[in-house]
């Protein structure tokens, strides 16, 4: 393990433990349930959010040892799912003088069996992900598949020929949960000068950079299979293809 790696694995559980501060004040928070204060746990999300994003922008892309990602990437998952929760909580409650007290007994649940679903639900779901993204074997049978299903155009995948569609799939096949194409606006014709769209997507609420990029990869490829000229964004590609009216 390099310094570098070392040092941000530390990191990495330094923040895991402070979230745990975090954790308790939140079920003394929902063990209330009242929605007046509501803006106390909007506040805790928030600071959920602010934790993971740092571990996941700066610290997590350094880790390199496999069983450590899964760790740290389980660990992640757990605390995204939290966050949508309570980001859903939060928004529900806007309008509402009552909640039903089965969200908060779920949401206190879910925190109770948090260890239980890291090492069991979350593990088995990072362990899958983690392999198709880096066993080289898996990920060579992935694009030989999704290859044969582009080029024979099968309508299990596909429908009947729409180019937005088979974007659409095609994206929904490498991994993504969204997709939406867009007129390319004057930045995207500075990069490319005969761009006509761009086709954003995302994998959910935990962004791997290079999971998107090899989304990205994925459509440039079918895309230039079509004679259309790509330039890949990270979680966007710009293109030439014309894929709405004007």
């Amino acid at each position: 393990m390099s310094y570098i790696e070392k040092k941000y694995y530390i990191r990495i559980q330094e923040t895991f433990e402070g979230l745990l501060i975090l954790e308790n004040t939140l079920l003394a928070q929902l063990n209330k349930k009242s929605i007046k204060n509501i803006n106390e746990i909007a506040n805790l999300c928030a600071n959920f959010n602010r934790s993971i994003n740092l571990i996941l922008r700066k610290y997590y892309p350094e880790i390199k040892v496999m069983s450590d990602k899964l760790k740290i990437k389980s660990t992640l998952k757990f605390y995204y799912d939290l966050i949508h929760y309570l980001t859903d909580l939060v928004r529900n409650n806007e309008n509402l003088q009552k909640v039903d007290q089965e969200y908060y007994d779920t949401l206190i649940e879910f925190l109770d069996e948090k260890n239980n679903l890291i090492s069991g639900k979350y593990k088995r779901i990072c362990a899958q992900e983690l392999t198709v993204f880096y066993d080289q074997e898996t990920r060579n049978n992935l694009d030989k598949v999704l290859l044969e299903k582009i080029e024979r155009k099968s309508r299990q995948y596909f429908t009947f020929g729409s180019l937005e569609e088979e974007i659409k799939k095609i994206a929904a096949l490498s991994g993504a949960r969204s997709l939406i194409i867009m007129v390319a606006d004057e930045l995207s014709k500075e990069e490319l000068e005969s761009a006509q769209s761009i086709i954003m997507f995302d994998i959910g609420e935990l962004q791997d950079f290079k999971e998107l990029n090899e989304i990205g990869m994925v459509i440039k490829k079918f895309l230039e299979s079509k004679s259309y000229h790509c330039i890949v964004k990270s979680d966007f590609v710009i293109t030439d293809a014309k894929l709405l009216p004007d």
